[in-house]
């Protein structure tokens, strides 16, 4: 598997020079934006919502990838669709009727994505994954930036790749949450194909350029081992 994106996420960046830091990433080669949503409710934080959304698509060509951690995800998909939102992932915690949820994402014109808690089983994927588009697995719990990894979902990734493989399934599989060079090359060996990255892009030292780069030659390094 050599086929594999960067979506760096924006809730790193310096907010104050918001389309200077888009343009870097875009310069560099990011696949995607991920945009984190969170709403205070599922989770203790907030940030952003559907009309950050709509200004970062301004400034942009790169799909925006949208994770919405929030509460009754069901009444706010048409906001972040006509927002400009590429990609939207729900969680599965947070839907009653998950297949429906999906149906309503693509019927908005969006790839439909579900993420999962940290402790929530893969098994509760099994039911919307013939479904889907994307697979996105938290290796940290959600709510916060600048968490450490969480090495157990190594194994929950492993898991999902072995169940989209089954199915023969062309959803990408996603991971949030820690990506460094140094764990990067763990979750791709698992199998995962996009890897979101906050600190690791927009706090590194040389720039958000050099912290893109430095993630593709962590998995360079892999395929020429």
């Amino acid at each position: 598997m050599n086929n594999f994106l960067i979506a760096p996420s924006i809730i790193a960046s310096d907010f104050t020079r918001l389309a200077d830091e888009i343009s870097a990433i875009e310069s560099a080669g990011a696949d995607w934006l991920h945009m984190d949503i969170m709403d205070g409710h599922f989770v203790p934080t907030i940030t952003v919502g559907p009309l950050f959304v709509e200004a970062c698509k301004r400034v942009t060509k790169l799909p925006i990838d949208a994770h919405l951690m929030i509460s009754n995800p069901d009444q706010y998909l048409e906001a972040f669709a006509k927002a400009g939102a590429n990609n939207i992932t729900v969680h599965v915690e947070t839907c009653p009727d998950l297949p429906q949820t999906i149906k309503k994402i693509r019927s908005l014109g969006c790839n439909a994505g579900v993420t999962l808690n940290p402790a929530t089983p893969a098994s509760a994927l099994d039911a919307a994954l013939p479904l889907i588009d994307l697979v996105l697995v938290m290796s940290v719990k959600p709510g916060f930036s600048g968490q450490s990894f969480i090495p157990e979902m190594i194994v929950k990734v492993e898991e999902i790749r072995n169940k989209l493989n089954a199915l023969r399934s062309k959803a990408r599989l996603e991971v949030d949450g820690g990506i460094t060079v140094e764990t990067l090359p763990l979750m791709y060996r698992a199998g995962a194909d996009v890897f979101v990255a906050g600190n690791a892009v927009f706090k590194h030292p040389q720039g958000a350029g050099a912290g893109i780069k430095a993630l593709r030659d962590a998995v360079a390094r892999i395929e020429r081992w």
